[in-house]
């Protein structure tokens, strides 16, 4: 890679020497891919810049914030009139909104490939923030990072079968199963009216199959949201091997203060 132009969000960055910072890019052209550059960066909003270098870490120049065209381009030509880049650190996402695109973010450095094209995630990525800069409700704004999550599950391969248990015996209404990502549902042997308290004394990831059976039938939507919910957080906190999010724990701060 050699001066490549490149358009795509900053998701992650670090401290590297006294004027320039470690980057974690989304690129439209090859995914996520790792450089050092000018610090100033800012967050959710789409960048365009040159990128140098053979190994893993690239050199990143000329970081200017990219025209809404040439998002949508599948290259960048050098002739192109840059914005000029100003320190905007959350484009227009305001209140928890920020915490939730810090979220997106942080799953995606931590969990995605590097130098690994993903087109299809990419424009949901930039449907996601344009979500984020509206006003949203509490429900609206679990159902735009629930979404989010499905197209991220997809990409790294992981398709949630929730018509039949890991035997592939078909979902039984009166059933209670146990969610084990590398396994899928397992029927458990107790009553529905036992199964909150197993799951509460367990700390295992339990579902009625009434509510199973109700969220295959109508994907993620308000009536089955919080089911959904317990079963993303399940499965992102095992591809992270269990380490805690920094964006949640920000969240979590955010709501002890308010």
């Amino acid at each position: 890679m050699r001066n490549e132009a490149l358009v795509g969000y900053l998701l992650h960055q670090r401290p590297y020497q006294e004027k320039r910072a470690l980057y974690y890019l989304f690129s439209q052209q090859h995914g996520v891919i790792h450089g050092v550059g000018k610090k100033g960066a800012p967050l959710f909003m789409p960048l365009q810049l040159f990128a140098t270098g053979k190994r893993d870490l690239k050199t990143f120049s000329q970081i200017n914030i990219a025209s809404q065209d040439n998002t949508q381009a599948d290259s960048v030509q050098k002739d192109s009139t840059p914005a000029v880049l100003e320190a905007v650190p959350y484009a227009n996402i305001g209140g928890q909104h920020q915490y939730a695109a810090l979220y997106i973010n942080e799953i995606l450095w931590r969990l995605l490939p590097t130098e690994d094209p993903m087109p299809v995630l990419w424009q949901h990525y930039q449907i996601s923030l344009q979500q984020l800069k509206q006003p949203l409700s509490n429900s609206e704004l679990r159902l735009c990072l629930r979404q989010f999550e499905q197209y991220l599950f997809t990409e790294l391969g992981f398709t949630l079968t929730l018509t039949h248990d890991n035997v592939e015996d078909p979902i039984e209404y009166d059933c209670t199963y146990r969610f084990l990502p590398d396994i899928g549902l397992l029927p458990v042997l107790v009553h529905n009216e036992k199964s909150e308290h197993l799951a509460s004394e367990s700390g295992q990831t339990v579902f009625k199959g009434a509510d199973i059976i109700e969220m295959a039938r109508l994907g993620i939507t308000e009536q089955t949201l919080s089911h959904w919910s317990k079963l993303h957080r399940h499965l992102i906190d095992h591809l992270l091997d269990y380490q805690p999010l920094q964006s949640r724990l920000l969240w979590q701060q955010q709501q002890r203060y308010q």
